[in-house]
């Protein structure tokens, strides 16, 4: 099993792991808000078949150190890039979920020379008014609880469908303890940058090949923002995963895995998206 490394990257020292073997080519693994890079633990037994997998903690997140706001969505992508350099990884696959997947989108439209292909699932390209409302609710909500137990519930509540969470409370409890122990402060800063995002004027730029993935049941990245984001990137395909809400990595891994796969493989796995 392989060790966490610190490595400093943009005044911030970011929690890394790599896994698989030497000579792969490499995917690189950019996780949600409040998550790690734990949160790709069902992916692993699948990618590092075929790649050599960097995963790390966003800023703010896990063992990662959360300097001082503010961020932005460009420095979450200059981390990543950062984390490239460091392990001498010239270009790579990118997939991210959620702010994972608009970091994904920012190495994609600042950073092309570096970015393989492109997997961008359970993600938003722009800040619209309620996005913004919505993050200025849990920023409040964090301050007048004094900590993440504020957010802990609302989050939960978006990241999982009601059936799921019914059936499946272990996972709940994994990733309750994932937004708890996330820093309060290094949350915010990341809020804070999300209601800055403004990539969706930018996806016509995007040369690697992409795929976006949806999850059937997601308020916060719908299938339709995400099939406009897919007809709005040249070439790029879309796929809505059921059922799923947010994190679909977690709640159905078998759909996401076997998506991932096929298409890393080559396979078509979804018509080219219309608007």
């Amino acid at each position: 099993m392989s060790q966490v490394e610190k490595v400093k990257v943009n005044g911030a020292e970011l929690a890394a792991r790599v896994d698989g073997d030497a000579g792969k080519p490499w995917i690189v693994l950019s996780n949600s808000l409040a998550c790690t890079h734990e949160s790709w633990r069902l992916q692993m037994p699948l990618l590092t078949k075929t790649h050599r997998v960097l995963r790390y903690d966003t800023r703010g997140h896990g063992q990662s150190s959360a300097p001082p706001a503010p961020y932005s969505m460009d420095l979450f992508a200059s981390d990543l890039v950062g984390l490239m350099d460091h392990y001498g990884i010239e270009k790579a696959d990118i997939l991210g979920l959620s702010m994972g997947g608009m970091t994904a989108l920012g190495v994609a439209i600042n950073h092309p020379g570096r970015v393989n292909r492109l997997i961008c699932s359970a993600a938003r390209s722009d800040s619209i008014p309620p996005f913004v409302d919505s993050w200025n609710t849990r920023i409040a909500a964090i301050r007048a609880a004094g900590g993440m137990q504020g957010v802990v519930d609302f989050t939960i509540e978006r990241w999982f469908t009601p059936g799921f969470r019914d059936a499946n409370p272990d996972i709940v409890e994994e990733a309750k303890r994932m937004i708890l122990a996330t820093d309060m402060e290094g949350y915010i800063a990341c809020a804070e940058a999300l209601k800055g995002l403004d990539y969706k004027r930018s996806l016509g730029s995007i040369s690697a090949p992409a795929l976006f993935i949806a999850g059937a049941q997601d308020g916060g990245a719908p299938p339709a923002a995400m099939r406009e984001m897919a007809a709005l990137t040249p070439g790029a395909g879309f796929v809505e995963i059921a059922p799923a809400s947010h994190i679909i990595i977690l709640e159905n891994p078998d759909a996401f895995n076997a998506t991932v796969g096929s298409w890393l493989a080559g396979e078509n796995v979804a018509q080219r998206a219309s608007a």
